[in-house]
């Protein structure tokens, strides 16, 4: 097997786990009564009845991202940024799939029924918060690593832009949403997808970027 041949279905990987992602979330989203996508975040579809969607997605998405580190690892070599970029994307994989393993609390108004929610914080609560927290911290710090590389590279101005302004708005969109969560502000769940779209998309338009780059050349044909 070629390099190319190996490495080029590990960066899809990148490139197919955000759209699993949104796909499962809005579906959940729109078959679990009670739900408001505009208020509630993601990880409240982990709870009740169908929470085996959410926390099946978080795990895939996980595992994939994880494949995609794989992948970043054998492309980027050498290169500024080259080591540090695989390391964080995979440990953004570990936290996804933590977030599954370790689900959230109920909330006050979710699920439907709930009378009371645990005081203080369970231990799987604590470890999901913590988990979130590294998807979401760690993401733009990536972001900042691969403009660095796409900056080394000739003809890559436009990644290197791309990536710096998805860090710098990952970061402002992540206090907006706890801010707003903690308010308890009517709208902090459209800010938290808000955030999940702007850093799950630059995670795909890069992985589609350097999927392409790794098409095999076909040799020229010597005329005769």
């Amino acid at each position: 097997m070629n390099r190319f041949s190996s490495v080029r279905p590990l960066l899809f990987c990148g490139a197919l786990a955000p759209p699993v992602f949104v796909v499962v979330f809005l579906v959940a989203g729109a078959l679990r009564a009670g739900y408001d996508p505009t208020y509630h975040p993601v990880s409240a579809l982990s709870l009740g009845g169908l929470g085996w969607l959410q926390i099946t997605s978080f795990v895939v998405t996980g595992l994939l991202l994880l494949a995609f580190a794989v992948g970043l690892r054998r492309v980027m070599r050498p290169g500024p940024g080259s080591r540090w970029a695989p390391v964080l994307i995979g440990m953004v994989g570990v936290s996804l799939v933590a977030s599954g393993v370790f689900v959230m609390d109920p909330i006050p108004t979710f699920p439907p029924g709930t009378t009371s929610i645990p005081e203080p914080a369970t231990w799987h609560h604590t470890l999901h918060d913590l988990a979130g927290a590294g998807v979401f911290g760690l993401l733009p710090i990536a972001c900042f690593v691969m403009a660095r590389w796409f900056g080394s590279r000739p003809g890559r101005p436009g990644w290197m832009w791309y990536s710096l302004v998805t860090g710098v708005a990952m970061i402002v969109l992540l206090i907006a949403f706890g801010t707003a969560y903690e308010a308890d502000h009517a709208a902090s769940g459209l800010v938290q997808r808000a955030q999940i779209i702007v850093g799950w998309a630059w995670i795909s338009l890069v992985a589609l970027r350097l999927w392409a780059d790794q098409r095999p050349v076909s040799p020229q044909r010597s005329g005769s």
